[in-house]
């Protein structure tokens, strides 16, 4: 072996010590800015994190809403997300996150993936139903205004199965088009089966009457359900429920989906 060919032998070791070191700072110093496109891409646009700071381990943004990439009449989230990353469980195949929403979501959650699947504690977020406007139609039209509270129990995926509990609370709320006010307050309960999914929609107060049942899965997704208006404010809410669904009786309209 020539006298060369010795020296970069016992030169290699520390070649791959220098580009693991050099792979790790890099890694660490990832910006928060790196996350934004990509999680953009992953909802198509519909959730996006604006101004980013810090880095990807520990960093925070803004949420906005967007009916799409168009981010015209996007509308923002009062405070930041804050999300503290653990980097040394990369090594053991995890990937661990604590965040929380420093106005809208009292509590942290965590979450901790694996290559098998993911887990996400249980948690809530109340935000203002205005908030929905930017996800474009039919929420920009209706301008909703009144409570939204987002519940959820501790949250399973394993592939493409998931299962848990998602509550949508949406309390007094009122419209633009309507001059009924508050038309309502409604609750949504997802439950998530694994490979498929169910969804009630029920009405806990109001004139105006929401009602249905949704079955959802990987191939098909069906949900019938009413809208109506007690006797007293069948007139005035005639407009808003001709905008919802087809008519089916007095004062009443279907809410009909089928894919």
């Amino acid at each position: 072996m020539s006298y060369w060919m010795r020296r970069v032998r016992a030169a290699l070791p520390w070649f791959f010590v220098a580009v693991l070191s050099v792979g790790i700072v890099l890694l660490v110093r990832l910006p928060a800015a790196w996350i934004a496109p990509q999680f953009a891409r992953a909802t198509q646009g519909h959730v996006n994190l604006v101004d980013p700071q810090g880095s990807l381990w520990h960093g925070s943004a803004t949420l906005m809403l967007a009916a799409g990439h168009d981010v015209q009449g996007a509308t923002l989230l009062p405070g930041r997300i804050e999300w503290r990353a653990s980097f040394w469980a990369l090594f053991t195949g995890r990937v661990r996150l604590q965040m929380r929403q420093t106005e809208a979501m009292p509590d942290p959650i965590d979450v901790e993936a694996t290559p098998r699947g993911a887990t996400l504690t249980a948690g809530t977020i109340a935000v203002p139903a205005s908030l929905l406007a930017g996800l474009g139609a039919p929420f920009n039209t209706l301008d909703l205004d009144g409570n939204v509270r987002l519940a959820w129990s501790p949250w399973r995926v394993f592939g493409t199965d998931a299962f848990g509990r998602l509550t949508l609370t949406l309390g007094d709320m009122s419209s633009r088009v309507s001059l009924v006010k508050p038309l309502g307050s409604y609750e949504a309960v997802l439950q998530a089966q694994g490979a498929s999914s169910t969804l009630d929609l029920s009405t806990q107060k109001g004139p105006l009457m929401l009602d249905g049942h949704g079955t959802f899965s990987r191939n098909s997704s069906m949900f019938n359900g009413t809208a109506s208006a007690t006797p007293d404010q069948r007139d005035n809410l005639a407009g808003l429920l001709n905008l919802l669904g087809r008519p089916i009786g007095p004062g009443q309209v279907a809410l009909s989906f089928m894919r």
